[in-house]
This record gives C-alpha cells, sequence and structure tokens, in this order.
C-alpha cells in the first residue's frame, strides 16, 4: 500500500462546469486536487493516489452506493468519503451514510458546507448538510 496523500483531494463529477468550481473551492485548502469523471477512474485513482479525502458526486454510484463506497474504502483505507447530492430526502442522506459515507454534502450547498464537511471528516466525525427547511434560523 502507498503513502496516503494528506494534503490531496479526489473529485469525481460528470459536470465539468461544476467540478471546476468545486476544484477551485477545494484548492483554497489542499495543494493538489485530482479531478475524474467517471467509476472507473476513480476506483483507479483512489488506489494509486491514496487521498486524504474522496469528493463523489452521488449520481457517479449508477444506484450501487454502498459497492462504490465500500470498493473506495477498500482501495484507499485511510481516505474519507464525501458524496455530493442533488437529492435532499432524509431517507436518501441516510442511506448514503449508512452505505458507509463519511459525510454527504447537497450540491446547492457546496459553497457553505463542502470545506466545513472536509474539517468534519477529516476530524473524525460524520457531516451531512441539512436541507433548507431544516437548517435553524
Amino acid at each position: 500500500m502507498s503513502k496516503q496523500l494528506s494534503d490531496c483531494v479526489l473529485l469525481a463529477d460528470r459536470h465539468h462546469g461544476l467540478s471546476e468550481g468545486i476544484r477551485g473551492l477545494l484548492e483554497t485548502t489542499f495543494s493538489c486536487v485530482f479531478l475524474v469523471a467517471d467509476e472507473n477512474s476513480l476506483l483507479e485513482g483512489a488506489g494509486r493516489l491514496q487521498p486524504a479525502v474522496m469528493v463523489v458526486d452521488l449520481s457517479l454510484c449508477a444506484g450501487d452506493v454502498v459497492g462504490l463506497v465500500r470498493e473506495l474504502h477498500a482501495r484507499a483505507p485511510g481516505a474519507k468519503v464525501l458524496l455530493l447530492s442533488v437529492h435532499d430526502e432524509p431517507s436518501v442522506l441516510r442511506s448514503a451514510v449508512a452505505a458507509g459515507a463519511d459525510g454527504v454534502v447537497l450540491k446547492r450547498a457546496i459553497a457553505t458546507d463542502l470545506l466545513l464537511a472536509v474539517d468534519e471528516v477529516l476530524a473524525g466525525r460524520r457531516f451531512i448538510s441539512l436541507s433548507d427547511a431544516r437548517k435553524p434560523n
């Protein structure tokens, strides 16, 4: 097993415009952000790079969130997995965490929640974005 690149993030998202924005945000905290756009590249990158954090669009899971998260943890055991989701239904968020994700960030809350989520999961805590209806006033 190779040494973990503690200051690197692996970002997996199919949407180029959004992923470039997320990359820019992550680069304010991490020295390197690797970007991939499909599941095969994500799995290969996890094994080769051993990143500190993997930020993964839930749509890459192709219906098998549990399988993908397990495989990511198997390939990069020290890495934290943060899923990005457009869905804010509590059942979707709970199932992502139950699948083994360290956190879930709603895509519409990336600007406010992503770096906070990264800090939380790196500190060993779980993070789930709150929908606007559940956020305190």
